[in-house]
């Protein structure tokens, strides 16, 4: 009898498990985990395209001697800020100073040699008058008065020429700017035809911003632009940002002026040019930098970069059916605007897509759609 009762007793603790179990097995298959979801409408937004920069000042102005002869003085430094006519190197030539002695004194020459001719012209005019000597002397007379005249001329002007090789030998800053490198040293032999200038000044109060964009863009920009001609459109564009080497943004904004009217058949790039005003010197001429420009749309589809994965280079999303059962969707983007792509094909008006957490899905499991919500975006119709 014990022996029937502990069997019964091992039953009913057996049906009473499988029954817990399957009691729990039903449980976690009616368990559907919630996901947030967006639904994809319209919004407004203004997005962004980078392109790499080369800077320039407004003025690159290189300095180059125009006499041989040897350094004799350096008076500023590399980096330094001068101002239009500042004193910047000087050249020892010595032949130069003597060149302006010998001018000056072949003007005394000359000055001599003119008021002895006059003189004579003096003496044979009254001769003449009275008959006493021909008319022939006295043209001979007014002659070589002329010809001590025009030699004359001719010492003032070598003198002149004179002076203006000896001013080569002080250099001055023809434009107000920053000094650049400077590759010759005091003692060093330079001349006209020196391959690398003395250095060169950089006028970078406001600067120029080169960089380039391939036709596609170059077209999208244009016909997006209002103006019927090519400056017009440059006046429509949005100022553009200034990205500087170490991430930072430039404080001032600036404005595209110039478009290239060629295509580089090489490359396909429009070449293009941004001024910023640079009060402060902060960007230097040579330096490397980023034009940000913007672009507005206003009927954007705008998908969450959370809400995407990437497998060999495509870009996917999970999209929540009528039966809340998620597929994987291929989905092509083009600009970024915040944390956000905008959707340029894949998806469409009105489609939910997962927002976040996509990590722990699989293709047609079925979740529980929550309302995905980010007071950032503008919504538009």
């Amino acid at each position: 009898m014990d022996i029937l009762n502990s069997r019964l007793l091992l039953l009913t603790a057996f049906i009473f498990l499988a029954a817990c179990k399957g009691k729990n097995t039903t449980t976690e298959k009616s368990v559907v985990q919630g996901y947030p979801v967006i639904s994809l409408e319209p919004a407004n937004a203004t997005v962004y395209t980078d392109y790499p920069a080369t800077i320039q000042g407004i003025q690159n102005v290189e300095i180059r001697p125009k006499i041989d002869g040897y350094v004799d003085g350096i008076y500023v430094d590399e980096g330094a800020t001068v101002h239009k006519g500042q004193l910047l190197f000087r050249i020892s030539a010595p032949q130069y100073e003597e060149n302006v002695r010998t001018a000056e004194a072949n003007i005394k020459i000359a000055v001599a040699d003119v008021n002895a001719a006059q003189m004579q012209v003096n003496k044979v005019e009254p001769l003449v008058k009275q008959d006493i000597i021909s008319h022939f002397e006295l043209e001979s007379a007014q002659y070589t008065l002329e010809a001590k005249r025009a030699a004359l001329a001719q010492a003032k002007a070598a003198l002149n020429n004179a002076r203006i090789n000896l001013s080569y030998t002080t250099i001055s800053s023809p434009v107000d700017g920053v000094i650049g490198i400077l590759p010759y040293k005091i003692g060093s032999l330079i001349s006209g035809t020196t391959t690398d200038p003395l250095t060169t000044v950089s006028n970078i109060t406001s600067i120029y911003a080169y960089f380039s964009i391939n036709e596609k863009q170059g077209l999208d920009f244009f016909l997006a632009s209002k103006g019927e001609t090519m400056q017009q459109k440059l006046a429509a564009l949005p100022p553009v940002k200034l990205v500087l080497a170490n991430g930072t943004v430039f404080p001032l904004d600036g404005k595209v002026e110039t478009a290239s009217g060629l295509i580089n058949a090489e490359t396909g790039a429009v070449n293009m040019r941004a001024t910023f005003s640079n009060p402060d010197g902060l960007v230097r001429s040579g330096s490397s930098a980023v034009v940000r420009m913007s672009q507005q749309i206003d009927t954007a589809l705008l998908i969450p970069q959370k809400a995407t994965y990437q497998i060999q280079g495509k870009l996917f999303a999970y999209v929540v059916d009528k039966d809340n059962k998620v597929n994987s969707v291929e989905v092509n983007t083009g600009n970024i605007y915040r944390n956000y792509y905008v959707v340029t094909g894949g998806v469409k008006r009105g489609d939910r897509v997962v927002a976040d957490g996509i990590s722990n899905l699989r293709e047609g499991l079925t979740i529980k759609p929550q309302v995905y919500v980010d007071s950032t975006l503008n919504k538009g119709n």
